[in-house]
């Protein structure tokens, strides 16, 4: 795609909220209008949003923030804040997401591009992804939440050392880390993420939001909490339309349709 190709943030087509973080401008960095635009469609998400997907409009992911507008900014500090705040705002409306998010992570995703890899449900790549914190080789310390999202994927001591040594690491031992879910080959990253968001879209999506809400208070839950936390849960769903039609469609040994059920 060329840097003067026109690219739109966000699109909605067929239940898949397709969110574009990066464009071939810049190196791929990170665009903030597209982030920022993100972020305003996450909070006013509808009901016809079955799933998310974040892609990049270039050679790669997401290359992390533009280092050379650091440079330029009159006070780096206070840019760095103004930026880290923006995205954090696009992370928490990530997490608050009820729906699956997909990432569709062709080439490299480095900095604040890897932290939004780690935010992803799932996270589909190719033989030739590869990802990099990239803080360290310009001096500044992690953001986009991947301080605490890496270790509750590798562990605390891999994190450190992925962290510390600045590692590069491929698709394969991604895959092997839990960073990646899986890869495909290069040429059919985008197309297999989305063919997994779509399949998203007719599930049930009560089902996907109590789930991700069980796994997101998982770490900071006792067993005993989130013990209790499954049984509220899951007699809940009982009750509502979607557990409903999946039971009953169990009995009667058909398909469940869940489709503009909650």
């Amino acid at each position: 795609m060329s840097t003067t190709e026109p690219v739109t943030a966000v699109t909605l087509v067929d239940g898949v909220l397709q969110l574009t973080i990066a464009t071939a401008a810049a190196g791929t960095s990170m665009n903030f209008d597209l982030i920022n635009a993100g972020t305003e469609a996450l909070r006013s998400l509808d009901s016809e949003v079955g799933a998310v997907l974040l892609t990049g409009a270039g050679a790669n992911f997401c290359a992390g923030g533009n280092v050379h507008h650091f440079a330029g900014a009159d006070d780096r500090g206070a840019y760095l804040h103004q930026l880290a705040t923006e995205l954090h705002d696009f992370v928490r409306a990530l997490a608050a997401t009820p729906v699956p998010v997909v990432a569709s992570v062709h080439g490299w995703a480095a900095g604040a591009g890897m932290s939004l890899v780690c935010a992803a449900d799932i996270a589909i790549g190719g033989p030739s992804t590869k990802l990099r914190p990239a803080y360290p080789g310009i001096g500044l310390s992690p953001d986009g939440g991947m301080s605490w999202l890496l270790p509750r994927i590798v562990g605390a001591s891999r994190a450190r050392e992925i962290l510390l040594t600045d590692a590069v690491i491929g698709a394969e031992e991604a895959v092997r880390l839990g960073i990646l879910s899986r890869t495909v080959a290069d040429d059919e990253v985008r197309a297999e993420a989305l063919r997994v968001a779509q399949n998203f879209v007719s599930g049930p999506r009560a089902t996907y939001s109590a789930m991700k809400k069980l796994l997101a208070q998982s770490p900071m839950a006792t067993l005993d909490q989130q013990l209790d936390a499954e049984r509220d849960s899951i007699s809940a769903a009982a009750n509502n339309s979607t557990g409903r039609e999946g039971v009953d469609a169990f009995v009667a040994k058909r398909k469940p349709d869940y489709l503009g059920l909650n």
